[in-house]
């Protein structure tokens, strides 16, 4: 948590030495107003091109949206705390096999957080400086629009990745409840059941408003799922492999504690926790939406809302790893939920929120996916008849759905997308479009601008190192 608020006090640091030197009213306290009558720089375009002469036009309205910071840090919990985070307990598994091993991953955790929250918050600024209103828009007004097909299609796949999660651990958790009820019922069964009764219908409709109301219950999932985790740990349900409810699950599900403790973290498997961490904390693309949406969205504001949201994130994480960790150790599952059995009355419970969840706002990421993917395409508006969004449906959920059934290990998307697109969209990607909005702005740019620059390249460069090393223990896993 520490280090945590120090990278946001460096970002309201940045902020004040910036404001001083330009002694200027403005409450865009990172972006400095000009002064004379030189060329226009990127820094102060609007949307539509034009010049922006005051911080007002910069942030696209009068300070900002009509959401409450409490409002906000609320939809920010809610996204970052999705179904990712039931397969970190498999990442710390990945090179420990010892609860003490569970230390050490609670220091990633948050120290992963604390960077990827900075690059959420700079995100935010970088549409204050631009102008822009999405994440591809803040790539287009400062590194070009030339290229800005790189961060928008990988958006679209990232987001291909979590609806593929989504449909993994729906196939996972429904044949488990079929079993609960006494029927047998296969993973891949259970998924095509489900896709062609509930999925399909829900993701071909036109309007998803009614939908909206359900997305709460993903955060009201979790919380119980974590704390259905901590009785199950304290109350020695599982705590034997040979007694208890253990008995009623696979061997290779039974709880394995071994000597493999913090001292394990120094092995390169600890990056598969890493990079699964890029997945679970990847909401990044959301970022210049939820900017706009602030009221009042002062940097000092936003970074408020952003360090907040991340800190509950960080503590969502690591009570969910640590406890699932802790009760199978060197076991843990992909899902987690694997690993508790079938006539767990109360995992069974988490078994249905979970999936009730996921179902209602399955359609929800589907959209994103399929609507990326035409705007990547450029599909003019005007042409995405209902005949058109209608294919493009049965292909992408058919497609989600026969890669699923064969890909059965949750851990390894997580990690492998991690590694290659969450990394780039959390560190690589917002450095570049802040190098480059900087670099435009020429004189303009404070001395602390252009020394956070380097900070902001060497989270990059970390992100780049990190993905290389990942990748290369995801795809070792296969």
């Amino acid at each position: 948590m520490k280090l945590l608020s120090s990278i946001l006090l460096l970002l309201s640091v940045t902020a004040s030495i910036s404001d001083a030197r330009r002694a200027s009213t403005s409450s865009l306290t990172s972006i400095p107003r000009r002064a004379d009558l030189r060329k226009p720089r990127v820094a102060f375009v609007k949307s539509d091109g034009a010049w922006a002469n005051d911080a007002k036009e910069v942030r696209g309205g009068d300070g900002g949206g009509t959401a409450t910071m409490s409002n906000e840090m609320f939809n920010m919990v809610k996204a970052l705390v999705g179904v990712g985070v039931l397969s970190l307990p498999a990442g710390i598994a990945a090179f420990g096999d010892n609860p003490s091993a569970a230390i050490p991953a609670a220091i990633l955790i948050a120290t992963i957080g604390a960077i990827a929250a900075y690059n959420f918050s700079l995100l935010g600024r970088l549409c204050a400086m631009t102008g822009a209103t999405s994440y591809r828009s803040a790539w287009e007004k400062s590194v070009g629009e030339s290229t800005a097909w790189i961060p928008g299609s990988s958006c679209v796949i990232k987001t291909f990745f979590a609806i593929l999660a989504y449909s993994m651990v729906l196939g996972d958790t429904f044949s488990a409840l079929f079993k609960t009820f006494g029927m047998s019922v296969s993973r891949e069964a259970a998924l095509v059941g489900l896709t062609v009764t509930c999925l399909l219908p829900l993701c071909l409709l036109k309007d998803l408003s009614s939908l909206a109301p359900f997305s709460l219950a993903g955060i009201a999932g979790m919380l119980f799922t974590a704390v259905a985790m901590a009785i199950r740990f304290f109350d020695g349900s599982y705590a034997s492999a040979d007694s208890g409810l253990a008995m009623d699950v696979a061997e290779s599900l039974r709880p394995s504690i071994g000597t493999k403790g913090a001292s394990a973290v120094f092995s390169s498997n600890s990056f598969i926790l890493i990079c699964m961490l890029s997945t679970a904390y990847m909401a990044h693309f959301n970022a210049p939406k939820f900017y706009l949406e602030l009221e009042n969205n002062t940097i000092a504001r936003w970074n408020t809302v952003v360090a907040t949201s991340f800190s509950v994130a960080v503590l969502f994480f690591i009570g969910i790893a640590s406890m699932g960790f802790a009760t199978f150790g060197g076991a843990s599952n992909g899902l987690i939920l694997n690993n508790y059995s079938t006539k767990d009355s109360l995992m069974g419970f988490v078994r249905v929120a979970v999936a009730f969840a996921l179902v209602f706002t399955y359609p929800l990421a589907f959209v994103g996916c399929r609507d990326g993917l035409l705007e990547m395409l450029k599909v003019p508006k005007e042409e995405r008849t209902d005949a058109k969004l209608n294919n493009l449906t049965y292909i992408i959920l058919g497609t989600v759905t026969a890669v699923a059934m064969k890909i059965t290990d949750l851990s390894f998307i997580m990690s492998f997308g991690g590694a290659t697109l969450g990394n780039a969209l959390i560190y690589v990607y917002p450095a570049i479009m802040f190098r480059s909005a900087v670099k435009n702005m020429g004189d303009d740019a404070t001395k602390a601008q252009k020394l956070e620059v380097y900070l902001a390249m060497t989270f990059a460069a970390l992100g780049i190192g990190m993905g290389a090393v990942g990748t290369k223990m995801a795809l070792g896993k296969l």
